[in-house]
């Protein structure tokens, strides 16, 4: 497996895994699914995007931006995607490196996650493993599929 940089030709199976996540409802704020011309935007428009990729199939992706602007530009955020039936392979914690990695080349300084949801046991452990601080927790931050509301726990690790 390798981690690149995307390219328009990975799109397709990039909004497939992406669209994934969304319908399942319980990890990204997004609601609306991305369709060819919405994805190669979105995609587009991060700072990095990068796929983890073996034998010509993507078996997840990131996304790496600035949480804000200005005074707070030195902070990125980031979103990480593993079709679910790649999941278990440890693709995840290897997107979450490299991204890492990548932040710290682009001069990020931070890497902040705004909206980890309470029950995504999987990722707050691989956080936590890979030395993410934990800060605090948002009551009803984040809103489930179901309706149901759920607490959200920022995380950041210094780069």
């Amino acid at each position: 497996m390798i981690i690149r940089r995307f390219a328009k030709s990975d799109i397709p199976q990039m909004i497939s895994i992406w669209n994934e996540i969304v319908e399942e409802g319980t990890a990204f704020p997004q609601e609306d699914l991305l369709n060819e011309q919405t994805g190669c935007d979105f995609f587009s428009a991060q700072s990095f995007t990068a796929v983890a990729e073996e034998n010509g199939k993507i078996l997840g992706l990131y996304i790496l931006h600035p949480n804000n602007i200005g005074r707070c530009g030195h902070i990125c955020n980031a979103s990480y995607a593993v079709g679910s039936e790649m999941r278990g392979r440890h693709i995840g914690e290897k997107l979450v490196l490299d991204c890492i990695k990548t932040g710290k080349k682009l001069g990020f300084k931070i890497l902040q996650f705004n909206a980890v949801v309470e029950s995504n046991i999987h990722a707050r452990h691989l956080y936590e493993r890979i030395g993410f601080h934990q800060l605090g927790k948002i009551p009803n931050g984040f809103r489930l599929k179901n309706g149901q509301y759920e607490n959200i726990c920022p995380y950041y690790i210094e780069l």
